[in-house]
């Protein structure tokens, strides 16, 4: 497996009981491991984890060196593989597989092969590889990754250790630290408005502003706003094959799966979670701690702490009523 590192059990401990996490196991601290891996193919020398959605693949068969799970499911485990309990098993195991991923950070190499416009401003060690331009008015933070095949600017700023992978075009925009924006994305280009009347091309003047910590998914489009600015929030993740119209405002710790429409001037308030293929229509409040089914299809507000699903998307247990209602009207 690439970029992994061996750990200590001592480092996995530090890193759980941080997050606020209790650990109880009787592995020895200084004990080694090599790398974490999944419950068919962990080895000797690895860790693996059991939760709800695993445990009945195979664990009792498991060669893994140790298992983060749960204590209701100890007796699950082969005596060859030692217990490492936590209460909660899938955040444990989110922490500990960053623990032993190696991040990869810039190695302050300009390739000869990209362009770069005089007048933009490159900070410190700053990665640029082959074939990438750097357009007008740009400016790229300290400890910068940009991959192959990139088109940066003009009027961009992209925070310190940011990623950008190969092929992605950015206009208009700025992004903030410690972000990834996967190949193929599209962010700050032309938003898609018009007179639906005369056709007449309404003219974008805003731009696209991407906070601290968000990962963007391969060919996501997030156009620039008429004026003012398109808004991600914070640490907010979004998948591959999204498209975010202009205007629309994200809040903080964000969650949007593959293959998701936005349209334009829709708020969208912190921790809400979408699911793939959800259409939500322009010009309305999704509030805060919303879930959102896939396939759903939004088309009025939703208020805080709302679970929707269907189309309409409608509360999510009305929507599952229905659905039992038409099944059953189909057998008869």
């Amino acid at each position: 497996m690439n970029h992994i590192k061996k750990i200590t059990f001592l480092e996995i401990k530090k890193t759980l009981i941080e997050k606020n996490i209790i650990v109880q196991s009787e592995i020895q601290d200084l004990e080694i491991f090599e790398g974490i891996n999944s419950i068919s193919n962990a080895n000797s020398n690895e860790i693996t984890f059991l939760n709800n959605y695993n445990h009945e693949n195979g664990i009792n068969k498991s060669q893994a060196k140790a298992c983060i799970v749960n204590k209701k499911n100890k007796n699950l485990l082969p005596k060859s593989c030692k217990p490492i309990f936590v209460d909660d098993t899938y955040k444990s195991f989110a922490l500990i597989s960053n623990l032993f991923y190696s991040k990869r950070v810039s190695n302050g190499i300009i390739s000869d092969l990209s362009f770069i416009e005089k007048n933009s401003n490159i900070g410190n060690n700053v990665e640029i590889n082959s074939f990438s331009n750097i357009s007008k008015n740009c400016i790229i933070e300290d400890d910068v990754i940009i991959e192959s095949n990139c088109n940066i600017g003009p009027n961009v700023k992209i925070g310190k250790n940011t990623i950008i992978h190969s092929n992605c075009s950015l206009f208009n925009c700025s992004i903030g630290k410690n972000c990834i924006i996967k190949s193929g994305a599209v962010l700050g280009g032309q938003g898609f408005g018009f007179d639906p009347k005369s056709k007449i091309k309404i003219e974008h003047y805003g731009d696209v502003v991407i906070q601290d910590h968000c990962y963007i998914g391969s060919n996501t489009t997030i156009d620039r706003a008429v004026f003012e600015s398109t808004l991600i929030g914070e640490n907010s993740y979004i998948d591959n094959l999204v498209q975010i119209a202009h205007n629309v405002k994200i809040g903080k710790h964000a969650i949007i799966a593959a293959q998701t429409g936005i349209a334009g001037s829709t708020y969208i308030d912190d921790f809400v979670m979408i699911g793939g293929q959800v259409g939500i229509a322009g010009h309305l409040k999704i509030g805060k701690n919303v879930t959102i089914a896939a396939k759903s299809g939004v088309t009025k507000n939703l208020n805080d702490n709302s679970v929707v699903g269907g189309f309409p998307a409608m509360d999510i247990k009305k929507w599952k009523l229905s659905i039992i209602k038409l099944n059953k009207l189909n057998e008869t």
